[in-house]
C-alpha cells in the first residue's frame, strides 16, 4: 500500500473510532431528527481540509474520494506503483502531452537576449530582435564578416607583433572556445597600440577570401588605451599540427562555461604565418552586439591545424560562423 493509502487508512480508523464513541452517547441518542449528526460534521471538516467530495450520491454514508493537487484523482499504474509526476526545471509542473499513453514532460522554451546561436529560431537573422542593444546586428553598414575581393594593392605599413610566452586560461563560453591571455602582448598598428586580451575559434572560417571559405580561423581580440578595437585573423586550413592550438586542446574544459587555468604558457606568436601581410578593412565584433567601429586585419597566408585538432574542435562547435555581411562600399587595402 503507499504512504497516501496508509494516511487515508489511519484516518477512517480514527473516524471509525470517534463515531463509535459520539454514537454511542447518550446526548447522541437523545437527539432530535432534525439535529446535525456530529459524525455527518467531521466528516465535513475532514473533506474540505483534504479536498475531498462525495464518491457517488449512491455511495455508503461516509465514503469520500480523495483528489490530488492538480485536481485528477490519485492514480496508480498497472504493477500498483503511485503514478510519478514530473516537473520542469523551475521547480513547478511543466505542461504534458500525451501519446501512446505515455506522460512526456515538455520542455522549457528558450528565452532571454544571451540565448542567441549561430543556427534556428535564435540564429544570426534573429540577433537584432533578441535585445535592443544588437540592433547595430541589422541596421550596422560596416559589419563583419565579409568576403574579401578586389583588395586594393598598397604599401602597407607591417603590423609590428609583440608577443611573448604568457600564462592563459581557456573558457568554452557557450559559442566558442575562447582564451583569455595575460597581460603584456601587444601590438602597434597606425601608430596606435593596443594590448591582446584574448582569441578565440569559429568553423569555418568566417571570412572568405574571394569567396573561399577556410576549415577554421582563429581571432585575437586587442583592446587599446581609449577602448578602440583591433582584430588580427589567422586562418587556418588542414595540414600538420599547431602547436598554440594543441595547448589549448590540452586544456579544454569539461563543462561549457567552465575555465581552466594552464599551468604551462603560450606563445601567441607561434600562431601568426611567418608572411605577414594582411588585408584590412573597418568592420563589427562579429557576434552580438555586433559593435562597429573594429580596425581588421586579416592574414593573407593561412596557418596549418591538424585533422585531428580539427576533429576536436568540431566535437564541440561543428559550425559557429556568422555569415559574410555586405561590404557597403568599404575599401579593402592589402599588402602588396
Amino acid at each position: 500500500m503507499s504512504l497516501f493509502g496508509q494516511r487515508l487508512a489511519l484516518l477512517a480508523l480514527h473516524l471509525s473510532v470517534v463515531a463509535a464513541c459520539v454514537t454511542g452517547s447518550p446526548a447522541a441518542r437523545a437527539g432530535s431528527s432534525n439535529a446535525t449528526d456530529p459524525m455527518e460534521a467531521i466528516r465535513e471538516r475532514l473533506a474540505a481540509k483534504l479536498g475531498a467530495v462525495p464518491e457517488s450520491p449512491s455511495a455508503p454514508p461516509g465514503v469520500l474520494k480523495v483528489s490530488s493537487p492538480d485536481g485528477s484523482a490519485s492514480a496508480a499504474t498497472a504493477e500498483g506503483r503511485p503514478e510519478k509526476r514530473g516537473s520542469s526545471p523551475a521547480g513547478r509542473l511543466a505542461p504534458t502531452a500525451v501519446s501512446g499513453g505515455a506522460r512526456r514532460v515538455a520542455e522549457p522554451a528558450a528565452s532571454g537576449p544571451s540565448r542567441w546561436a549561430y543556427e534556428g529560431e535564435h540564429g544570426p537573422a534573429a540577433w537584432a530582435r533578441l535585445a535592443p542593444e544588437n540592433a547595430t546586428c541589422a541596421n550596422g553598414k560596416r559589419q563583419s564578416p565579409i568576403d574579401i575581393t578586389d583588395g586594393i594593392k598598397v604599401e602597407l605599413d607591417a603590423v609590428q607583433f609583440d608577443y611573448r610566452p604568457s600564462g592563459f586560461r581557456v573558457v568554452d563560453n557557450g559559442h566558442t572556445v575562447q582564451v583569455n591571455v595575460a597581460p603584456g602582448n601587444k601590438i602597434e598598428v597606425l601608430g596606435k597600440h593596443f594590448e591582446l586580451v584574448q582569441f578565440h575559434f569559429h568553423r569555418p572560417s568566417e571570412e572568405r577570401i574571394d569567396g573561399k571559405p577556410f576549415d577554421m580561423v582563429v581571432h585575437l581580440l586587442h583592446k587599446s588605451a581609449d577602448g578602440k578595437l583591433a582584430m588580427v585573423a589567422v586562418l587556418l586550413e588542414r595540414g600538420s599540427a599547431q602547436p598554440v592550438v594543441q595547448a589549448v586542446w590540452n586544456n579544454l574544459p569539461l563543462e561549457k562555461g567552465d575555465e581552466v587555468s594552464a599551468k604551462a604558457k603560450l606563445d601567441p606568436t607561434e600562431l601568426l604565418p611567418s608572411d605577414r601581410r594582411y588585408y584590412t578593412y573597418m568592420g563589427s565584433l562579429t557576434t552580438p552586439p555586433c559593435s562597429e567601429g573594429v580596425l581588421w586585419m586579416v592574414m593573407k597566408t593561412p596557418v596549418h591545424i591538424s585533422p585531428e585538432q580539427l576533429d576536436i574542435f568540431a566535437r564541440f562547435y561543428p559550425m559557429n560562423a556568422r555569415p559574410v555581411q555586405a561590404l557597403n562600399g568599404r575599401i579593402i587595402k592589402e599588402s602588396n
